[in-house]
C-alpha cells in the first residue's frame, strides 16, 4: 500500500532574537563609534594641533618676538669686545644666553660694510680691537641658529625630535629673511655704513658672525 508522501522539511528559519540581538550590537557600536567622533573644523585650533608641523607658521608666529627680544637686549660692540677676549665665558653670562656649544649674545652695532661672498660681508667697526674680524650674513641663505637660540626659551622638549627643532631654527631664519632682508639691495651693501642689531654665537671672541634682526643702511 501506498503511503502519502509528506512535503520536504525547511531549513529552520534564523531565530527572531537572534536577529534582533545583531542589530541591537551594530546599533550600540555605531553609536560608540559617533560619541568618539571628534567634528574639527578647518581652521580651528584643534585643525592646527592635528596638522604636521610647519617650521614656516612657527618662524612667522614667533620672529617678531625674538627681533624684540634681541633689540632689547642687545649691548654696543665695543663693550663686549674687550670683556669676550678676556674672557669668553665670564662675557657670555654677562650678556647672552649661555648654551652647550657657546653664548648667544644680542649686539648692536655700526660700521662700514667690505667685501662680500655668499652673502657674508665684512664689517669694519671702527673702535674695535683690531683683531676681531666681525662679519654679517645677509643671504640667500641664512646659517644656524642663532635666532632660535637667543631668547633661551625655545627648548628641544617642546619638539617631537631633532629634526622638528632644527627646522624651527631655519623657520625663524626664513622668516627674519622675509622681513629684514628682502628689501635689501646686497649688491650696493659695499663701501656703505649700516647699522645692525643682530645675534652671534661667542665661540670664538676673535670671529664674530652677527645674524641680523634689524639692518639700516646710511
Amino acid at each position: 500500500m501506498n503511503r502519502a508522501t509528506s512535503p520536504a522539511p525547511r531549513a529552520p528559519a534564523a531565530p527572531r532574537r537572534g536577529l534582533m540581538l545583531s542589530l541591537a550590537l551594530g546599533l550600540a557600536l555605531l553609536a560608540a563609534m559617533a560619541l568618539d567622533t571628534k567634528v574639527v573644523r578647518l581652521g580651528s585650533d584643534l585643525d592646527v594641533r592635528q596638522q604636521a608641523f610647519s617650521p614656516d607658521s612657527f618662524g612667522e608666529a614667533e620672529f617678531p618676538r625674538i627681533q624684540t627680544n634681541i633689540e632689547g637686549r642687545a649691548v654696543d660692540a665695543l663693550v663686549i669686545a674687550p670683556e669676550a677676549l678676556a674672557d669668553k665665558a665670564a662675557a657670555g653670562q654677562k650678556y647672552g644666553t649661555v648654551s652647550s656649544t657657546g653664548a648667544i649674545i644680542p649686539v648692536k652695532l655700526s660700521g662700514v660694510v667690505g667685501e662680500g661672498k655668499s652673502g657674508v660681508y665684512q664689517l669694519a667697526v671702527e673702535g674695535m680691537p683690531p683683531e676681531i674680524k666681525v662679519r654679517l650674513q645677509t643671504g640667500p641663505a641664512i646659517n644656524g641658529t642663532d635666532l632660535r637660540d637667543a631668547p633661551g626659551d625655545i627648548a628641544f622638549g617642546s619638539f617631537k625630535n631633532q629634526i622638528e627643532y632644527q627646522d624651527a631654527g631655519s623657520g625663524i631664519n626664513r622668516a627674519m629673511k622675509k622681513a629684514v632682508l628682502d628689501g635689501l639691495d646686497t649688491a650696493s651693501l659695499q663701501g656703505r655704513t649700516v647699522e645692525v642689531i643682530g645675534a652671534f654665537r661667542l665661540v670664538n671672541p676673535k670671529n664674530w658672525m652677527i645674524t641680523p634682526v634689524r639692518i639700516t643702511v646710511k
